[in-house]
């Protein structure tokens, strides 16, 4: 593969990652492609999704306001989640963890799937308080993914937004690329430490990502949330059957 196809695939990952969550989906085959050896890919691919992360965020704007609160209590739970991915992939075989991923990754696509429920009565307050233990931890376990691997964490997480009351598929969206883009940052900074990144590729990787990551918030804002979210479903369920077949086969 040559650099120009490299900053292509960086392209259609931070858009895809932007939109759905599947940027790694484009973009660590791509490094494979380039002559990388897997666990140097893999580290590649998260130091160069830095920019995937910076240009989505700068895309979500719109949908960010009012998700203060709530990122600044999600964000440290990020924090950790990305350090003990990031350990866990430094230090840990990793073929029983991705064994797991074409399932995570049906499961996530089947409740985007689903139609949500109607608002009903308001909540009690200890429901309340169980429904944020339940979403930081389930936030927890999916950024230790994302820091481990991450090839469709983002649909993992904007699954669990979707179904946790953010408002829409947009603003479900901007609050995605935020706490991941977090998760993938704290991982990077250890990779770039401790792990042989390529930085030439990642660099190159990188730019493409930042281009692609810009649009993709424009595409949600604009694009009808129903069709868009079938597409969402659609592509993540086609993604687990031929995980499930290279995984399993």
């Amino acid at each position: 593969m040559t650099w120009a196809l490299l900053f292509a695939a960086g392209v259609l990952g931070g858009l895809t990652g932007s939109i759905a969550g599947l940027a790694s989906v484009a973009t660590y085959p791509a490094l494979l492609l380039f002559g990388l050896p897997p666990v140097t890919a893999n580290v590649t691919n998260t130091v160069a999704l830095v920019f995937n992360g910076i240009g989505s965020v700068l895309g979500s704007r719109p949908e960010l306001k009012g998700q203060g609160r709530w990122i600044l209590r999600t964000a440290p739970i990020a924090v950790f989640g990305g350090v003990a991915g990031a350990a866990l992939l430094l230090t840990t075989p990793a073929e029983g963890f991705e064994r797991s991923v074409p399932i995570l990754l049906a499961v996530a696509s089947v409740a985007i799937l689903l139609p949500r429920r109607a608002p009903g009565d308001e909540p009690s307050t200890g429901r309340r308080r169980a429904a944020v233990v339940i979403e930081a931890s389930a936030v927890f376990l999916i950024c230790i993914y994302g820091g481990y691997f991450g090839a469709a964490a983002g649909v993992l997480l904007l699954a669990l937004l979707l179904r946790t009351g953010h408002a829409s598929l947009a603003e479900a969206n901007a609050g995605k690329n935020v706490i991941l883009g977090v998760a993938n940052l704290v991982a990077a900074v250890v990779f770039a430490m401790l792990a042989p990144v390529q930085w030439g590729a990642m660099l190159v990787l990188g730019l493409g990502c930042l281009i692609g990551s810009r649009l993709g918030p424009v595409v949600v804002r604009h694009a009808p949330a129903g069709p868009l979210r079938v597409m969402i479903g659609a592509a993540g369920v086609a993604l687990a059957v031929q995980l499930a077949i290279d995984t399993y086969a």
